[in-house]
């Protein structure tokens, strides 16, 4: 009898394990995008505790020369750089794949595991979503752009 009972509590212990949602991949990652009139620059951390930290400055419309640009992309890269230390953790629901915000349906985050890649979905107002493939980092550059 006692061997039954051993065994229906492992079973149980293995059932309640199963049942348990899964831990987000702790990291950093970072990443850059750009389209003739979109710039965006993204810095994400997930820490032990499932903290998320994201950060993602843009630029809409943009209508620029090179030069210009560059400039541009300077900007965003000191700013993300510089506004970092402000971000607050988030909390994000995580299906083993996807992140969402609690009860909300819109993706945020998708995480790729045979390659421990992240994509983060940014929301431009009224522009299309812009999936910004993002790369692991030890430690974050202060030019994501080049990174």
């Amino acid at each position: 009898m006692r061997t039954i009972a051993k065994i229906s509590l492992v079973g149980g212990m293995l059932g309640l394990a199963a049942c348990s949602p899964p831990k987000p991949p702790v990291g950093r990652w970072e990443g850059s995008y750009q389209s003739a009139n979109t710039m965006i620059v993204a810095r994400l951390k997930i820490d032990k505790d499932g903290a998320i930290y994201l950060s993602a400055p843009d630029a809409l419309n943009v209508n620029a020369d090179p030069d210009q640009r560059a400039a541009i992309q300077a900007r965003l890269a000191q700013d993300l750089d510089a506004s970092w230390s402000l971000v607050p953790p988030r909390r994000m629901d995580f299906n083993g794949r996807v992140f969402r915000y609690p009860g909300h349906v819109a993706p945020q985050m998708r995480w790729h595991p045979a390659s421990r890649t992240m994509t983060v979905i940014i929301y431009p107002g009224t522009l299309p979503e812009v999936d910004i493939p993002m790369h692991a980092v030890r430690s974050f550059d202060a030019d994501p752009w080049q990174s």
